[in-house]
């Protein structure tokens, strides 16, 4: 399993990419996930690129965007072209959306046939260019519980569709993970990986509070310190191959950031020769 940092945990920090390049190399990772708005606003500085990155001995796992899935596809298609453009630029064939913005308990049929018609072309097109669209199991999505996810891709049927999987939003829905994850793995092809204290505190994560610089960060924890047993997880399953990204969202994130992978790095190291 390869780790990445996340760029979306420096949000609320002056960090630039080159920073965040130099830390992330001499700290043992293996990449840096790119928040798509981040991406667009390095549009300016053409040398910093996928294969500059590579010089640090990191690449991007993936970049991580929204499109409006519920619209017509005259709106859609210009910012996946815009995505596909990114993805070249950095050099990597992941795109991480989120499968529209209403669950699938509050979605009338209509509006799920829509999304996954709009869905399909998607895909189709970044096929064509050689890329991949993941959807993230996440609430106030299509996504947001194991059937739901299950009927989508049934739905859309296109080889380039996969998914992102947040083991606490799976957790969130109430799935069992490690089922979850061996019933889906078919189709994973990038997980993140964060935690929190307990069930009451998940409002933590809500967008409007977790992109609000003044809003609480109490209940978010690092990630072998919280409700979700990843040491449980991590010792069911075998993560050879897959893309990891550590999504912290509070306070500190270097150090958080830090003592998370010495954790995974031991783990992994564990695994190795076990």
């Amino acid at each position: 399993m390869n780790v990445s940092i996340c760029t979306i945990s420096f949000r609320h920090s002056l960090q630039s990419i080159e920073q965040l390049a130099h830390w992330s190399a001499e700290h043992g990772f293996d990449g840096i996930e790119l928040c798509g708005a981040h991406a667009r606003n390095l549009h300016s500085s053409p040398e910093l690129n996928g294969q500059w990155l590579q010089s640090y001995g990191l690449s991007v796992p993936l970049i991580s965007d929204y499109l409006p899935l519920h619209q017509e596809w005259e709106s859609i298609f210009p910012p996946l072209k815009s995505l596909i453009t990114l993805a070249e630029r950095w050099q990597t064939n992941k795109l991480r959306i989120f499968a529209g913005d209403l669950g699938s308990q509050q979605i009338s049929s209509d509006q799920r046939n829509h999304l996954v018609k709009q869905l399909r072309r998607a895909c189709h097109y970044a096929a064509e260019h050689g890329r991949q669209i993941l959807v993230e199991i996440h609430p106030r999505t299509l996504c947001d519980s194991i059937p739901s996810t299950l009927q989508l891709f049934g739905e859309v049927n296109h080889p380039a569709l996969k998914i992102n999987f947040d083991v606490l939003h799976t957790w969130e829905s109430g799935a069992n993970i490690n089922r979850a994850f061996t019933e889906l793995r078919p189709f994973i092809e990038h997980l993140h990986l964060k935690n929190v204290h307990n069930r009451s505190d998940l409002d933590v994560f809500l967008p409007e509070r977790v992109f609000q610089a003044s809003a609480s960060r109490k209940g978010m924890t690092s990630l072998f310190h919280g409700v979700i047993d990843y040491d449980a997880f991590l010792s069911e399953h075998d993560l050879t191959g897959l893309n990891a990204s550590l999504e912290w969202f509070g306070a500190h994130p270097f150090e958080v950031l830090q003592e998370d992978n010495r954790k995974l790095r031991a783990y992994r190291k564990e695994k190795l020769y076990h």
